[in-house]
């Protein structure tokens, strides 16, 4: 469908062209460049707490690649927060190991640490310890993180923070993608900055970030032929897509807030709806880039929902979704442990993401916002 309204098209600052005339004046158009170091250096600096980058080809390669850091090999388990696009577990495949995935809780949509706790100690008891946890800032919404990270260390298990859609959001005044043993980020078209497409590694050591540049480059040995002792893959990012990354940077502060500010525009609309809640942070730990704003609907004598939202909306021209497909109920990961109740599944099906972009200016607002009165008040 060509809708009037998308949930989240790419934006450009104006800034990007500069830097990608340069990559192609100079030649340097493929995976090496100024550009990717500098990049790196933009997001090293924004990130802050002594952290290392590598960027790379995308968000899916970061976690592919962290796995291997983490020391992930073919039949070990993976735990996996099951409320996360597909994304988040498909490496798991990748290194022929098994995802065991965890039910969310209600606050932060994301993964549950009481669940997480009895995951492994359940695991433990059939003889297998789990070797890496994925949690996923979900919408950009910060996850537990404290609590997470305490049963990581109790059971000295390496803790990967898939913050793809949460670059801009921060934990106690930390950065996502900086709690964890490693972070990920995404440049996909609809995250908060785009490269086009791309990703990035995070890091605590200089030396893990150049085995996973070395990874990402085909794992040349040095020599004077193509010698090669290991696997590698072709994930390192462009120079020109870096270049449209430093041009986007240049504006990240001013596109999260815009989001925020979408955010608040929704929270506002659906107040007068009881039967309606806009996800948001539940205290002043927690700081979202509000990526996605989402609602979700309870039961209600207006027999009103968010698949009917969605239609809708849609009738309009208006894009909305649905919340992620929980991961233990795609038919790919049939027969993968699950660990938790139902509030992955009951906000999958009670929930909806809504149109959040940059570029939603004041027309939009109003055009979303009579279409939301449309169906809510008929």
């Amino acid at each position: 469908m060509d809708y009037k309204i998308r949930i989240s098209p790419p934006h450009m600052g104006g800034e990007e062209l500069k830097y990608i005339k340069e990559a192609l004046a100079t030649n340097w158009v493929a995976s090496s460049g100024r550009h990717i170091s500098d990049f790196e250096k933009d997001l090293e600096s924004y990130l802050g707490g002594q952290r290392y980058v590598a960027a790379l080809s995308s968000g899916t390669a970061a976690i592919h690649l962290a796995l291997i850091l983490a020391g992930v090999q073919r039949d070990d388990e993976v735990i996996c927060q099951s409320l996360t696009f597909a994304a988040s577990a498909f490496p798991i495949v990748y290194q022929g190991a098994k995802p065991i995935f965890v039910d969310s809780e209600q606050d932060t949509w994301n993964l549950c640490p009481s669940v997480l706790e009895e995951t492994i100690q359940d695991r433990l008891l059939k003889g297998k310890k789990p070797k890496a946890i994925i949690v996923v800032h979900i919408f950009g919404m910060p996850a537990k993180m404290d609590e997470i990270k305490t049963v990581s260390k109790k059971y000295n298990i390496p803790l990967i923070e898939d913050a793809a859609e949460a670059l801009g959001s921060s934990y106690k005044g930390h950065k996502c993608g900086c709690l964890g043993d490693f972070g990920i980020l995404s440049f996909n078209g609809n995250k908060i900055i785009t490269t086009s497409g791309g990703g990035a590694l995070i890091c605590k050591e200089a030396k893990q970030k150049d085995r996973a540049i070395f990874l990402a480059t085909q794992a040349k040995d040095e020599a004077l032929w193509y010698a090669h002792s290991t696997v590698g893959y072709n994930y390192r990012m462009s120079n020109i897509a870096a270049g449209i990354g430093r041009g986007q940077m240049e504006a990240l502060s001013v596109y999260s807030e815009k989001r925020r500010e979408n955010h608040l525009f929704y929270k506002n609309l659906f107040e007068p709806f009881d039967y309606i809640q806009v996800f948001s942070e539940t205290n002043a730990e927690q700081y979202a880039n509000h990526w996605l704003t989402c609602i979700q609907f309870s039961p209600n004598k207006a027999n009103k929902s968010a698949m009917g939202l969605l239609h809708a909306l849609g009738q309009q021209g208006i894009e909305s979704k649905p919340i992620w497909k929980p991961m233990h109920l795609q038919p790919l990961f049939k027969g993968c442990p699950y660990y938790g109740d139902k509030v992955a599944e009951t906000i999958f099906k009670t929930g909806l993401s809504l149109p959040s972009g940059y570029n939603l200016n004041k027309e939009d607002r109003e055009y979303i916002h009579n279409g939301v009165k449309n169906y809510l008040n008929h």
